[in-house]
């Protein structure tokens, strides 16, 4: 993570990820070149109301915004590839695997199942942007794993409203489930007719389609609701199945009971990513036995 001092400095930072001009910039959030130039050199501050058009487009967290946004800036660390910000350098990295089992009944009410109607345009957004391909998420295929498995596809709400993280899970069949493991189809080509209802097989399927959170506090209730599901799921016969580019959580998801059936290094070069994306399967049940 780097350390941001001013909005101006964040915002040309975004800019540089994003490959964005200064005219595409503010062509994005609806506002004159000028503005972009004077909030780039910390000329003017951004007027509360707006502070919601930036989140909305960018994406960037609305406390990272807000911190940022002041006369007196409040310091904040953010990533643009995990979207993730800290207040410390301390709570920059995920934490240890204790902290998840100690506070797994921990339980909040921000917490709601995905409403598609209202939820899919932030998803998808969001989704899209980080893959950089505004084809990616496929409505029907998550308008179905909602009504096949409300429990684990939800998402997060911060203190302020906004949306801090999700997760997506999907029940797959054995057959999407192959496919996706001898690299014959990517998370772009499942759909619909991919899923199943996981009660009604021997041995269901869960594949991890896109968990996050905008910072560790987020992803702690979301992460923590999701292994409540597979801490009292009765058929312990379910194989959880993942792929992702995220380097933040390489060692946990090793730690939680899965382990790496192949990674793609040329990839790796491409994204200058620290771990390989990868695919990895397991379950959680020699982790949540801990709990006992």
């Amino acid at each position: 993570m780097k350390k941001y001092n001013s909005i101006g400095e964040l915002f040309i930072d975004y800019r540089a990820f994003n490959t964005l001009s200064q005219s595409d910039f503010a062509s994005e959030l609806n506002v004159d070149l000028r503005t972009v130039q004077r909030w780039e050199k910390d000329l003017t501050l951004i007027k509360s109301e707006k502070e919601e058009d930036i989140v909305l487009n960018t994406l960037m967290p609305y406390q990272l915004i807000h911190n940022l946004n002041a006369a007196v800036p409040i310091p904040t660390f953010y990533d643009f590839k995990t979207r993730k910000y800290s207040l410390s350098s301390q709570t920059n990295a995920l934490p240890k695997l204790e902290w998840y089992l100690d506070q797994i009944n921990v339980e909040s009410t921000n917490l709601r199942t995905i409403d598609f109607d209202f939820d899919i345009k932030h998803l998808e957004h969001f989704i899209d942007s980080q893959k950089k391909d505004d084809t990616y998420v496929n409505h029907e295929l998550i308008k179905e794993a909602i009504r096949l498995l409300p429990e684990l596809n939800f998402v997060f709400t911060g203190k302020s409203g906004y949306y801090a993280g999700h997760c997506i899970v999907l029940p797959l069949k054995e057959e999407a489930y192959l496919k996706l493991k001898n690299q014959k189809i990517s998370n772009k080509h499942l759909r619909a007719s991919d899923l199943v209802n996981y009660k009604n097989i021997e041995r269901p399927i869960f594949y991890r389609y896109d968990i996050t959170g905008d910072c560790n506090d987020s992803i702690f209730y979301v992460m923590a609701k999701f292994f409540r599901f597979f801490r009292t799921i009765e058929n312990k016969n379910y194989l959880m199945v993942s792929y992702t580019e995220r380097d933040d959580n390489y060692d946990l998801n090793l730690q939680i009971g899965l382990h790496i059936v192949w990674e793609d290094k040329e990839l790796q070069n491409t994204l200058n990513l620290e771990y390989p994306p990868r695919f990895l399967e397991g379950n959680f049940e020699e982790f949540l036995n801990k709990l006992n």
